[in-house]
């Protein structure tokens, strides 16, 4: 059987999404993967590319996965890649309809995402002062602000001396697609930030790296080499390894966030969500929580009533 050749249009459509979203290298390399793979087995099947696929013939490359015993989320990713691009294909005039417009998305269980206790971030903290100096000064700002923050470890990587305004705490942040926003800090992070900055520079301005955590005469800090420091200190603080992870600390701070009282759009907004649906995964609490809030602050939780 000669070998299928590839639609064209997933490479413009690729092309054509990189430009316009800015989507980051791993979100086209996944769409890419997902496309080809729809494309040779509509193909193969049906003789026909995934440029000209009707409903059907999408409905039976989702078959098809289900049937491979794909993941739920994977065949979600899947579906979302389909959506993408016959709704460029429509936009840019390559076809009339959307085949996608009816497809439903898989039912999969959310689980709330596992996070640190206040106390266990707290010895986290705590443990950075065990480690050498400057490591100490430079560990403890960056955890500050990557749980003071909830940032993901990207943004922290991604974070320059510049982007800190110490005169109203907030800093600026390049999340994912390129999208910015401004995180507020707390004073204990600015003040962590501004140590470890001193220390660092104290030489003079030659020395300042373009990486806010970067060390002098060294390369740019990685997530793994930031990963490695994180568990030396859960070590230390003796905590289970596989249960910290940069990315949990921003689990922690959205769930202790919520905790004490945040309501879920201010949290979207800190957290960088473009959706408040991601966000909503955080309020999936246990019920004696629940109880709790409500003996707390119902407005008549604490009213006495005479019976009639």
């Amino acid at each position: 059987m000669p070998k299928n050749k590839r639609d064209v249009k997933i490479s413009l459509f690729l092309q054509s999404l990189a430009a316009e979203t800015g989507a980051s290298k791993n979100t086209l390399l996944a769409y890419e993967s997902d496309l080809i793979l729809a494309d040779i087995h509509i193909q193969t099947t049906f003789k026909t590319s995934l440029s000209f696929a009707n409903e059907n013939e999408l409905l039976s490359f989702l078959s098809d996965c289900r049937m491979q015993g794909r993941a739920p989320r994977t065949v979600a990713r899947r579906i979302s890649a389909l959506r993408h691009m016959m709704k460029w294909l429509v936009s840019d005039g390559y076809r009339q309809d959307n085949p996608t417009i009816w497809l439903d998305n898989p039912k999969f269980p959310q689980s709330i995402p596992a996070s640190l206790s206040e106390l266990e971030v707290d010895a986290l903290l705590n443990a950075t002062k065990k480690l050498p100096e400057p490591e100490n000064l430079r560990m403890s700002a960056g955890l500050e602000i990557l749980y003071g923050a909830g940032l993901r470890i990207s943004e922290l990587l991604l974070l320059q001396r510049g982007d800190i305004i110490s005169g109203k705490n907030l800093i600026l942040v390049r999340g994912k697609g390129g999208r910015e926003r401004m995180a507020p800090l707390t004073d204990i992070a600015i003040s962590k930030t501004e140590t470890w900055l001193e220390k660092r520079d104290a030489a003079g301005p030659d020395t300042h790296h373009e990486q806010l955590i970067g060390m002098p005469n060294e390369p740019k800090i990685t997530r793994q080499k930031f990963s490695i420091l994180l568990k030396k200190l859960a070590s230390s603080a003796q905590i289970d390894l596989a249960r910290v992870s940069p990315h949990k600390l921003r689990h922690s701070f959205a769930t202790h966030m919520l905790n004490r009282g945040a309501d879920l759009r201010s949290l979207q907004m800190m957290l960088g969500h473009a959706d408040i649906s991601t966000t909503q995964i955080y309020t999936k609490t246990r019920p004696e929580r629940l109880r709790g809030l409500v003996t707390t602050n119902h407005p008549l939780a604490n009213k006495t009533r005479s019976s009639d």
